[in-house]
């Protein structure tokens, strides 16, 4: 099996490809080469490629960071569903859901920075919060995965807090798949669990169909397996229980992200920077700090929404 290139590798193949085409100024290959944990040469070309088709089809001469934004979101996540037209108060849904993961994230301290945030729908997702690792990891601290347990959880909790008990939404489907697989894998094969111990509970095994793989509890007692649930139950609850405190102390700066995804649906990591700091996004005419009073109201929330891995630069909460 041939290796994947890490980040410096990743980047020095898109220099070479980069030097076929026109670019502007704004086009950095660190941040795309960051953004694209996974890809081999091969994708990485087909990621050129279709950054410099988008451009043509604009009618631009150089090939802007946007475009090879834009392709990086098609390739991973599908192409714009422009067709898909949702209601005000789906809109709205969607925004705080993913305004509860980006606050979330901006005040664990173990959690990768935020690189964007969209309600713009994508194959089966309405919504993105997308995270970009400083550096390729291998393996994680206990600390980020809790990290991101809890920024998982935050979407769901604000879509709690905002609308109400009765008004949770599906959407948070992938983010609590997640979050359960996240928190087995911890108890039952990385030994995180104090109760459990060091030990190994499920054993890998390995790709069975379409790419996913399956694991199987060793033998165990009936009382060990009733212990791991538990344990799994409280890790999440955990994660949980830390989201909704984070996002109950910063409520306001909850209902100014999702205000100002309503206004322009994608906002950069510096824009939601510069938004929580009180300082506007910079852009022309931004009324975007302005709190926003959600009502209750009830909302036809499509019953699925695909949730990307935490762990990289895949989309957090769909």
């Amino acid at each position: 099996m041939v290796p994947r290139p890490d980040i410096e590798g990743r980047e020095k193949i898109l220099a070479v490809h980069m030097k076929k085409i026109p670019l502007a100024p704004d086009v950095d290959a660190r941040t795309i080469a960051r953004g694209t944990p996974g890809f081999s040469g091969a994708d990485l070309a087909n990621l050129v490629n279709e950054a410099a088709l988008m451009a043509a089809r604009r009618g631009k001469r150089l090939v802007a960071m946007a475009e090879f934004e834009a392709a990086k979101d098609k390739v991973m996540m599908g192409t714009e569903r422009k067709s898909m037209v949702m209601t005000e108060d789906e809109k709205k849904m969607t925004a705080y859901h993913e305004a509860g993961h980006a606050i979330v994230a901006m005040h664990e301290p173990a959690s990768d920075p935020i690189h964007k945030a969209t309600i713009i729908p994508r194959g089966r997702a309405l919504g993105m919060v997308m995270r970009l690792p400083e550096r390729d990891s291998y393996s994680y601290h206990r600390d980020k995965m809790h990290a991101n347990m809890s920024v998982a959880m935050g979407g769901r909790v604000a879509e709690e807090l905002i609308f109400g008990y009765d008004k949770v939404s599906s959407g948070a489907s992938g983010d609590i798949q997640y979050a359960t697989k996240l928190a087995r894998d911890m108890v039952t094969q990385w030994g995180m669990s104090d109760k459990l111990g060091p030990l190994q509970y499920e054993e890998p095994q390995g790709e069975t169909f379409l790419g996913y793989s399956q694991s199987a509890r060793v033998h165990m007692s009936d009382e060990t397996a009733k212990t791991i649930d538990k344990e799994i139950r409280r890790i999440v609850d955990g994660g949980y229980d830390k989201a909704k405190a984070v996002l109950s102390q910063h409520i306001d700066e909850l209902h100014a992200l999702a205000n100002a995804l309503l206004e322009y649906e994608t906002l950069s990591g510096e824009e939601i920077k510069s938004l929580l700091a009180g300082e506007g996004i910079g852009r022309p005419d931004s009324n975007a700090t302005k709190p926003v009073t959600p009502t209750g109201g009830g909302s036809s929330i499509p019953k699925s929404r695909r949730s990307g891995g935490l762990g990289g630069a895949a989309p957090i909460g769909a």
